[in-house]
Formats: C-alpha cells, sequence, structure tokens
C-alpha cells in the first residue's frame, strides 16, 4: 500500500529531506504560481549516488569528475528530486524560493524562482523517464494543484519553456502527454 502523499509543514511527509542552504524567503506579497520541471544526472548521463545532494547542499568535489569541476562552485537547489526508482528528495520547503529556474521569464514576469515550484527528474534529455517517475511526479503535481491553486494545468513547464536557448530540460524523452494525462485520471 502506498502511503498517502501529505504536506507537512510545507515538507513532502514521504520525501527524504535533505535540506539546502540554496534557498531564500519568497517576496511577501508572491503565491506560488508556477511548477516547473527539470532533469538532472551527475555525472551526465549517470544516475545513482550521491551527486545530486551534494550539488545542492554545496558538497560537490569538483575533482571527484572532470565534469564536476566546472559546476562545483555553483549554488543551485531545487525544491524536489524524483530518482528513477520514484524515491522523493526535498531540498527546499515549498514555503521557500528554491534557486532552479535561474535567468528565467513566463508570460512576460521574470525571475521564476519567486513564484515557483522546481521539480527535478533524476534523468537527461536523451534518455526516457521511468514509469516510477512519472507515477510520483503525477501523484506530486495533483497534491500541489491542491494546495497551491494558483498553479494550474497552463501554469506547468518545462526548464526550457521559460528559460529558451539556455536550458534544454526536461527534454525530448519527457513525455508531456503521459504525465499531463495521469495528473488528470489520478
Amino acid at each position: 500500500m502506498t502511503l498517502e502523499l501529505e504536506i507537512q509543514g510545507h515538507w513532502l511527509n514521504t520525501a527524504e529531506q535533505v535540506p539546502s542552504p540554496n534557498c531564500s524567503e519568497r517576496p511577501l506579497d508572491e503565491d506560488v504560481s508556477l511548477l516547473v520541471i527539470h532533469n538532472i544526472s551527475l555525472p551526465p548521463g549517470e544516475f545513482g549516488g550521491p551527486h545530486i545532494d551534494e550539488l545542492f547542499c554545496n558538497r560537490l568535489d569538483g575533482k571527484a569528475h572532470p565534469y564536476f569541476a566546472q559546476i562545483c562552485e555553483l549554488k543551485v537547489s531545487s525544491h524536489l528530486l524524483i530518482r528513477r526508482d520514484g524515491t522523493l528528495v526535498q531540498y527546499v520547503p515549498f514555503n521557500l524560493k528554491a534557486w532552479h529556474a535561474g535567468r528565467s521569464t513566463f508570460e512576460g514576469r521574470e525571475e521564476c524562482n519567486e513564484y515557483s515550484i522546481g521539480i527535478e527528474l533524476e534523468g537527461s534529455d536523451d534518455t526516457y523517464f521511468t514509469g516510477a517517475q512519472y507515477e510520483q511526479l503525477a501523484r506530486v503535481t495533483r497534491l500541489l494543484l491542491q494546495h497551491y491553486p494558483a498553479i494550474t494545468p497552463a501554469r506547468i513547464v518545462g526548464h526550457s519553456d521559460i528559460a529558451p536557448g539556455r536550458k534544454t530540460d526536461p527534454g525530448p524523452c519527457f513525455d508531456w502527454v503521459r504525465y499531463r494525462e495521469s495528473v488528470q485520471t489520478g
């Protein structure tokens, strides 16, 4: 039996909590009104291991892999990661601003981190995502839609939608139709 997913104190009750220092207060007048889907793998194209947690918590060793030297100084985070097996890891509580979108614009409004929730899927642009990931993403999305009514299906986007030309994720292997249908039918 799957444990009922709930938000308790701005954290998902079933997620592993790995608090990131890379977050800040949201502007007081901002409602959470956008959901941004990303993908991440560290090193690129490799899954599992501690490196995503290390990156989001400023502990990534730049000498552990050649790619890490160029990203180990970044101060980034996301609210949530969904691993390949569907495991949830939460880095930032939903009431705070995670640093996931960077330079970004949605419907003419800049700084999407101010008003969005970021969810990372462990994956890459050229790797299909797993059924467990789609299932968890749909469950989390349904909960977020209930808890943050300013997020509507039209306000669920990919990182590539808010940072075109700079970002490509979640990429062509992400099945938007499958995801949107599972959110509606769950």
